[in-house]
């Protein structure tokens, strides 16, 4: 049997998860402190860890297509609430409103820095966290706040970097349907009411899968859905883009089963970014070295409609 075949066989088969939700995080000064979603195998030593933020207006409550995969697949996957959940309805006159972009942020570094609580949060869990394999992973709103713990960073009205917020925690990272370059290429109504909406990508140096719907025509660019290979076009070190053919930018259905807004609905489609992002997670966390080699084969060889990938070497 070659690693493809083992891969196919053998690496998809789910184990049972546990799940608790929602574990509350302690945030002086936030407004409110942080709830999270902790889902883990329900047995096995040495786990990865995940940290998974979620699109504009979603919670801890979805994506479930993701993140009950990659826990039944030998990860923890912490999954917070941001501020701008709707499930919290903030108002647009908060006053936290105009920074929860940053807040989002912290919110995940809030829990690299709080893991005992989170570990001590599901029976049964306690031991089983390997701390030196951490992942962050992100979709649309959620792959900004990710990328900027991998070294991304905003860009002031002068062009200035801001803050570095990247940690060195952080060994590898999935950027879904992340948002590109901001100035020229966003829309007016994007530059006046998204001013964080631009990003550098320069110092975006810690490994990471960037994956792309090339239907993805966002409403916030002037570019086409190319803008969404940004993270990887832009960024320097070791990189890998799964573009997917047809895909808009709920990538055919990660942030539920039955969600409203999915306008792309394709099972086969969400099931091909399950296995290529566990794969890639596997590969770049150094779980094993053929993982996302045989994933990449397995793309080209049987299901080349669905996409494609394409790598550069860390410089």
């Amino acid at each position: 049997m070659n690693n493809s075949e083992n891969w196919n066989n053998n690496e998809l088969t789910p184990a049972p998860i546990l799940s608790v939700k929602p574990v509350t995080l302690p945030v002086p000064g936030r407004g409110e402190d942080l709830q999270v979603r902790v889902s883990a195998p329900a047995a096995g030593q040495d786990l990865p860890i995940l940290i998974f933020s979620h699109g504009y207006g979603w919670s801890l409550e979805g994506y479930a297509p993701l993140a009950d995969f990659w826990a039944a697949h030998g990860f923890v996957v912490i999954q917070p609430t941001h501020l701008d959940s709707r499930s919290l309805n903030l108002p647009p006159e908060d006053p936290r409103t105009p920074h929860i972009w940053r807040i989002r942020v912290e919110d995940l570094r809030q829990i690299l820095d709080q893991l005992d609580l989170v570990e001590a949060s599901l029976p049964g869990l306690s031991g089983r966290l390997d701390r030196t394999r951490i992942a962050v992973a992100g979709h649309s709103w959620g792959g900004q706040t990710a990328s900027m713990l991998l070294g991304a960073r905003v860009l002031d009205e002068s062009g200035k970097p801001g803050e570095d917020w990247s940690d060195p925690r952080i060994k590898a990272g999935v950027l879904l349907a992340t948002t590109g370059l901001g100035g020229a290429d966003l829309t007016p109504f994007a530059a006046e009411h998204f001013p964080f909406m631009n990003p550098s990508f320069a110092d975006m140096t810690t490994p990471a899968l960037i994956v792309a719907g090339d239907q993805d025509q966002s409403l916030l660019s002037n570019r086409g859905p190319d803008w969404f290979t940004d993270p990887y076009v832009m960024s320097p070190g070791s990189k890998s883009l799964l573009t997917l053919f047809g895909a808009e930018h709920s990538l055919g259905g990660i942030p539920g089963y039955t969600v409203t807004e999915t306008t792309d609905e394709n099972p086969e489609r969400v099931a091909l970014i399950q296995q290529m992002t566990l794969a890639y997670l596997r590969d770049a966390l150094g779980l094993d070295d053929w993982s996302w080699p045989a994933a990449c084969s397995a793309l080209e060889e049987e299901k080349p409609h669905l996409g494609r990938v394409e790598s550069k070497a860390g410089r």
